[in-house]
């Protein structure tokens, strides 16, 4: 009997078969969406049956949810790796902003499905979702926080607040290119939403320091100006 034609069954281990399944699916929604998206088909790019993805994931809006804890997970690896090798609360906030911006021109389907499918739902809060979200704006409460300790940002400003400014600023702002419209200029946005921000937060010093300082710059001024002043070089 010939074997020409049949089907080889390759079985994979299931953190190897839920890893594809989720790779899939993060495809299908973002070129379809979500609503008109379909389990079958992802179930097609993957080769196995429909049944086999219900093994993993009890509904397609499990599927959904997962792809996105997935997504997070990826972005917190790159926070964290970024943000060890920068100091300053100032260029901290700045490496965030400009992080957020360009996650949002890279994956702008997987925000969109983030803020219309998933974020308005009632199943939201108290998902798990919810809650990597949560870790996800904690980074940026944390650097806030640094440059309130370090004596760079007001102790009076309510940092959810500020939390909730930035983050549904850039939203907002980026609504159009996430909804396929327009551009984002990812480092001129976060250029100028970092100046807005720390100029309004930053401590002010009072004046007798800042004429203080102003005196100090106008002395290493005078001295550099007589080493370089002609009459200085002749006798030399």
């Amino acid at each position: 009997m010939s074997r020409a034609g049949t089907r080889k069954i390759v079985r994979l281990g299931r953190e190897q078969r839920v890893a594809d399944i989720l790779q899939a699916a993060r495809d299908v929604f973002c070129e379809k969406g979500y609503e008109a998206a379909a389990v079958s088909e992802i179930a097609a790019r993957l080769d196995i049956v429909e049944g086999t993805i219900y093994k993993y994931f009890e509904s397609k809006r499990e599927l959904l949810l997962k792809v996105l804890e997935h997504w997070y997970e990826e972005l917190f690896g790159d926070y964290e790796r970024d943000l060890a090798g920068v100091a300053g609360a100032r260029q901290r906030l700045r490496l965030l902003v400009w992080r957020h911006l360009r996650s949002v021109h890279e994956y702008p389907l997987l925000c969109r499905l983030m803020f219309r499918e998933v974020r308005a739902e009632q199943d939201y809060h108290g998902s798990t979702v919810y809650a990597k979200n949560r870790r996800y704006t904690q980074f940026l409460v944390d650097v806030l926080k640094e440059g309130v300790e370090a004596g760079e940002f007001r102790a009076d400003v309510p940092l959810a607040l500020l939390r909730d400014m930035i983050y549904g600023g850039i939203e907002h702002h980026a609504w159009n290119f996430i909804c396929g419209r327009g551009e984002l200029d990812v480092d001129g946005l976060a250029e100028q939403i970092t100046l807005i921000v720390c100029d309004g937060i930053a401590v002010q010093r009072p004046a007798a320091d800042l004429g203080r300082e102003t005196q100090r710059l106008s002395q290493i001024v005078d001295r550099m100006e007589r080493k370089l002043s002609p009459r200085s070089k002749s006798t030399k």
